[in-house]
Order: C-alpha cells, then sequence, then structure tokens
C-alpha cells in the first residue's frame, strides 16, 4: 500500500524533503525574511482592495501592519469555487486568521493572508456547490464556467446570479436566516468583476473580521511585483521540474506516490494566449512552445513587461512565486499540497529561497442535532461513519438485537479458538504449521467478511424502514464525499445563523474536530 506524504510529514518521517519539521513555529518565527518590500507590497494590496470594493478601515488596519519592517504572513489558498466551494475553503482562511492571531506580537506583526488562485483555469473544479436544507433536501448547482480561462478573467454573468439566488430562495430554511446570507451574497455580487472577485468578496466578507487579507495574484500590481521570480525561471526553465521530478524518484524509493510529475520539456510556467486560453510552456533547450505557437526568451520577458499576469505558474512553481512575494512564516495547507510540498524544495533553492513551514489545516465536520443524537446511538465517530456507513449502522444494529454472530468480539474469539488450534497442530507435526496458519488466516478473513455482508444488509433493511442511512450519508457524506470536502460552507450559516461562523473561530489553530450544532 502507497504510504501517505501528508502522514509520514506529520510524524516527523520526511526530513529529506521539508526544511522545517511539523509544527516547528518557533523555528520559523525566528527566521526573518528582509528582502520582502513590505511596503510595495501593502500598497499593491490596497490597490486591489479598493478595486474589489472592500477597502476600508479594518483592511486599512491591517496593511499597516503588513508594512511594519518586521512583519509575517501566515498564507493559505483555495480555487475560487462557487459560493465559496467546498467548507475547507472557508476553514482554511480561518486556520490563518487563527494562527496569525497565535503568533502576532506588536513588535513583529504576523498577517494572515488569502491567496484567491485565480489563476486556475480547471472549470470543472470551481462550478459546482452542495447544499443540505433542512428538509434533507440536497442542492446542488453547477454553472457553465468555460474551461481552459483562468478563473480571475471570466467575467461574473447575470444568468448566473439569477441561479445562485434561486437556489438560496429554494433552500429549506428560516426565513431570517436565508435572508442573512442571501444579503451576503448579494453585496458580493454587486460589485461585479470576475468569478474570482465573487468568491474574494465573500471570503473577506466572512473572515475580515479577524483581520485576514484577500489576494488575487491576477491583479496587475500584484502581478508585477510577482514578475521577477517568472523572469528568473524564465533563464533555466528547465532546472525546476527536473529537480521536482528527482523528489519523486526518492519519494518512490522511500514507498511515496509523488504528487507532482514533469514530462520531458515541460516548464513550471503557463502563458494566457491571444485567444484567452491558458496553455502550458514547453522549452526545448532553444525555444519555447505552446500546442498552438513557438516563442522566444526575449518574446515572453516582453509578455511580462507588458502583461506580467499573462504569465503564470504552474503547480510546481505557484508556492515559489507566492513565498517570493510574501514574507511567509507558516504556509496553511491540505493533505495534497504537502504532497506537493515534499518535491519543491528545490525549487525554492533556485530562487534563493527557503522552503516556510507547511501548517496541516484546520479540519471540522460539523455534526447537525439530528446527525449527533444518531452518532451517539451508534457509539460512532462522524469519521467512522465516512469511512464504512453500512457497516457502522449495521453492527450498531446488530448489538441492538443481540446478534453476536456479526461482533468483532466473536470474530476474536473464533480467531483466538483457530490459533491456538494452528499452534497444537504445527507441534504435532511443524510441517503442518505454514498450512494451518494459512487455514486460519483464510478462515477469519471470511467469516469477517461475511460479518460485513450481515452488517450492511441489516443497514439496508433499516434504512428502507426509517432513512437512518440516508441521512447520515447527506450530511456526512454528500454526493459520496466527506463532508467539508464537498459541502458548502453556507449551508450552516442557512441553518443556524452566524452561530457556527462564531464556532469556527473559537477553535485553535490546526483542530482536527467533529463540532456540534446546537
Amino acid at each position: 500500500m502507497t504510504r501517505s506524504i501528508a502522514a509520514a510529514y506529520r510524524a516527523g518521517d520526511l526530513p529529506g524533503f521539508f526544511r522545517l519539521r511539523a509544527g516547528d513555529l518557533e523555528g520559523a518565527a525566528r527566521e526573518e525574511r528582509r528582502d520582502v518590500d513590505r511596503a510595495a507590497l501593502a500598497s499593491a494590496l490596497r490597490a486591489y482592495h479598493r478595486d474589489l470594493g472592500t477597502l476600508d478601515g479594518g483592511v486599512e488596519a491591517t496593511l499597516a501592519r503588513l508594512a511594519h519592517p518586521a512583519s509575517r504572513v501566515v498564507v493559505t489558498g483555495q480555487q475560487a469555487g462557487l459560493l465559496t466551494g467546498p467548507a475547507y475553503s472557508v476553514h482554511k482562511g480561518a486556520d490563518a486568521a487563527l494562527l496569525a492571531q497565535h503568533l502576532s506580537r506588536e513588535d513583529a506583526p504576523v498577517v494572515a493572508v488569502y491567496w484567491v488562485a485565480s489563476q486556475d483555469h480547471d472549470a470543472a473544479e470551481v462550478a459546482s456547490t452542495t447544499l443540505l436544507d433542512h428538509s434533507e433536501a440536497l442542492h446542488h448547482l453547477t454553472l457553465d464556467v468555460p474551461q481552459g480561462v483562468s478563473v480571475g478573467r471570466v467575467p461574473w454573468r447575470g444568468e448566473w446570479t439569477a441561479q445562485v439566488l434561486g437556489l438560496l430562495d429554494a433552500f429549506d430554511t428560516a426565513p431570517e436566516y436565508r435572508a442573512a446570507v442571501r444579503a451576503r451574497v448579494e453585496r458580493a455580487l454587486a460589485g461585479g468583476g470576475s468569478y474570482a472577485d465573487v468568491f474574494a468578496r465573500l471570503i473577506h466578507g466572512l473572515l475580515a473580521p479577524t483581520g485576514l487579507l484577500v489576494l488575487d495574484p491576477l491583479h496587475p500590481a500584484l502581478a508585477a511585483l510577482m514578475a521577477p521570480t517568472l523572469a528568473r525561471e524564465l533563464e533555466r526553465p528547465l532546472d525546476g521540474p527536473a529537480r521536482i521530478e528527482d523528489a519523486a524518484e526518492r519519494l518512490l524509493m522511500a514507498g511515496f506516490e509523488p504528487q507532482l510529475r514533469r514530462p520531458a520539456g515541460a516548464t513550471n510556467l503557463f502563458l494566457e494566449e491571444g485567444d484567452g486560453q491558458r496553455r502550458l510552456l514547453r522549452f526545448d533547450g532553444k525555444r519555447f512552445s505552446t500546442d498552438t505557437r513557438t516563442y522566444t526568451r526575449e518574446e515572453l520577458l516582453a509578455v511580462l513587461r507588458g502583461d506580467p499576469a499573462r504569465l503564470t505558474p504552474a503547480a510546481g512553481l505557484r508556492p515559489v512565486v507566492q513565498d517570493a512575494l510574501l514574507p511567509t512564516l507558516a504556509f496553511v495547507v491540505g493533505p495534497g499540497e504537502i504532497a506537493y510540498g515534499a518535491q519543491l524544495a528545490g525549487v525554492y533553492g533556485l530562487h534563493g529561497l527557503g522552503q516556510p513551514l507547511l501548517w496541516p489545516r484546520l479540519s471540522v465536520t460539523w455534526l447537525e442535532p439530528n446527525v449527533a443524537r444518531l452518532l451517539a446511538r451508534l457509539g460512532a465517530s462522524a469519521a467512522e461513519v465516512q469511512a464504512d456507513p453500512e457497516g457502522v449502522l449495521g453492527r450498531a444494529l446488530a448489538r441492538e438485537r443481540g446478534a453476536g454472530a456479526a461482533s468483532q468480539e466473536r470474530l476474536a474469539a473464533l480467531d483466538a479458538e483457530l490459533r491456538a488450534l494452528t499452534e497444537e497442530l504445527g507441534a504435532l507435526d511443524p510441517t503442518l504449521a505454514g498450512a494451518a496458519e494459512r487455514t486460519r488466516l483464510r478462515t477469519t478473513a471470511r467469516v469477517r467478511h461475511l460479518q460485513t455482508l450481515a452488517a450492511r444488509a441489516l443497514a439496508r433493511q433499516e434504512d428502507d424502514r426509517t432513512r437512518q442511512l440516508t441521512r447520515l450519508k447527506r450530511h456526512l457524506l454528500p454526493l459520496g464525499t466527506p463532508q467539508e470536502r464537498e459541502m458548502n460552507f453556507l449551508t450552516f450559516l442557512l441553518k443556524h445563523g452566524d452561530a457556527p461562523l462564531r464556532r469556527l473561530l473559537e477553535l485553535a489553530p490546526g483542530t482536527q474536530a467533529e463540532v456540534p450544532l446546537t
């Protein structure tokens, strides 16, 4: 079985791939970043927030803290999902804010920044969202976002506004909660702009009271500050991919599946071409090319000078561009981003940077009252249900009915008896020991499988009667995906007001929890 890079990082088992060990906040805070022009960064962010329509006294106060010569940043980011996308998009921003508050000092302010992945062009990953209302109805909306175009270049459309507001109007909940969420959404939509702008306003509207800033790398003022890093990458465009591939081979040798692979000739850069499509740049040693045409280095440098937002980093360079721009202390990341990070230390080195501390993001599964009661009855956690919903419900029903044949204790007793029998047979004739052990393993595995089938059959029977399994899945595994990776955070605001947001912002940084809602 392939080992988890994220789990190994948390356990401190990958020192050869990460500069700082997991959780080393003190080590990260001791470092300095004197090479960042904080005044220029604050000025560019001011221009962005002004254009976004979110520049106010609170943002100005945060920008003043960022301009402090000893300031640091806790950064996180996510693709610009519809209506904030899955719940973890909000959870990540909250965690960055919580961690920044924890680390900030008057003589060394720490500011939270949310990097809106506006350069991303995979429409399938941002065009949909899922909500669950009080009547247990799942609402899933998909907008026709064009494929291949950076979402920060896609203008928000009037028909999308009608679809979004129609979704909220159809949501079964208390009128006052619907009105409050609708007002949030309407404020985000009123500013117009791009698909990414609407996402940014929603994230900022939820988390601005924490002092969090949003950042769009396609904004001209910010893109100009990133141009030197991209120009440096153009000088030796295959060195970064080579280092990523070297790390990939070392991960494979250590028993891990690398997250990033760079095929021959692929660079870590994308170019937005004249038709608006974002295409990967390749390099043959002399010239660059996309699927449509070739470019000289001089032509690409001219693009950078004229419109630096057209040249954008691929996944193997994006964190480096981010951390060249920001005085990063910690980067709040999910498991996939940790896996990317395991391959990027060498790319950071090419740009004269040290990879910052990766902080595994806060993770919350929200338990609504009916689900919390059902889990208590089953004696199970949400995580156990997400891993095996039929098995959890079926085993609980078997216990209630006194069906010992389906219990783990009965299987353990059988295995103990078979183990004793195996040992006795081996003592009588050592040549039988191997066959006896294989028989024991096959027997217990077969009985375990039969127990699983019986438990699932019980669960299906109960679901036909009470719909308990259906309810659990809709809350904890909507559309077959764990809750925070599919369910929109606005679901909980629509059903419980601002209480879930307050609860979220009361958690400790990095919390991994199942949080009941009342």
